[in-house]
């Protein structure tokens, strides 16, 4: 019901792409799902949420049709967005003034679902920066670098908040980007298989050690290496954590025993334990 409501509020408009504009709610409501697992509501709310702010429909029939709560969050997205196109300027504040102003998008939503669905929908907006002029892209990079990737890891939304920053920094530093790219293509390989030797002897200790946990590999994000680096003097030979494990365990408790079980099989480097 929500996505023809918002299909027919959407008729005729296209986006930048060229592309039907009920495909970006679609998207966002995608990601609100996929990514984040958010339930039916939000699904509606995000599916809704340019249709008060882009075309003559009202909140009020949002509400009559799809009840308070859909409504309410709808509202929440709306305000949020006009408090973001009230901001001048981010090149001309300070970092600590900008993580300021993702406080006062989260405090101005009232609800944790709102922040989300506007993640969602920056998300998809960076995904199709190609199609604005270069100085919008700048704009709307420095933006989601400064205020929204911070706002995504304030509320624990860690992977939304990567993909915007690599996003967001392929276009801010396209030079950059592409040698880091280029440079971790290249060390990932052997690295890769070696980690994969150290899981399975991981996973061995650690089950002979009745620790209930879960394990999982990630790859350090092209932006998380770039800041790494350039207090690193830009050598990568001093970046440890190109690809890790997460173990990850019910309580503190275990995280000490995991520990020790870590420094029973392989020599601790004491200067790097944090």
């Amino acid at each position: 019901k929500a996505f023809h409501f918002a299909k027919q509020a959407h008729k005729g408009v296209r986006r930048l792409s060229g592309e039907p504009y009920i495909l970006h709610p679609i998207a966002v409501a995608q990601i609100a799902c996929e990514e984040i697992g958010l339930g039916s509501t939000s699904i509606c709310a995000a599916l809704l949420h340019d249709v008060v702010e882009d075309t003559d429909r009202t909140i009020e029939e949002i509400e009559q049709q799809f009840g308070e709560d859909v409504a309410f969050l709808v509202e929440g997205v709306t305000k949020v967005s006009e408090a973001r196109s009230g901001m001048q300027d981010l090149s001309k504040y300070a970092s600590h003034t900008t993580d300021n102003l993702a406080k006062l998008l989260i405090a101005t939503s009232k609800d944790v679902r709102v922040i989300i669905v506007k993640l969602a929908d920056r998300l998809h907006n960076l995904s199709e920066l190609q199609y604005l002029k270069p100085e919008k892209q700048i704009k709307i990079a420095r933006e989601s670098l400064d205020v929204f990737a911070p706002m995504a890891d304030r509320i624990g939304m860690g992977r939304v908040r990567m993909q915007i920053e690599e996003i967001a920094f392929s276009y801010l530093n396209p030079k950059r980007y592409q040698f880091l790219k280029n440079l971790m293509r290249k060390r990932l390989g052997k690295s890769t298989r070696r980690l994969g030797i150290v899981r399975l002897e991981v996973e061995d200790a650690l089950k002979k050690n009745h620790i209930k946990f879960e394990i999982n590999g990630r790859v350090k994000s092209l932006y998380s290496l770039h800041k790494k680096m350039l207090k690193k003097d830009d050598n990568i030979d001093d970046i440890y954590d190109l690809i890790a494990l997460r173990i990850i365990v019910n309580s503190k408790e275990d995280c000490y025993r995991v520990l020790g079980v870590l420094h029973s099989i392989y020599q601790p480097m004491v200067t790097r334990i944090k």
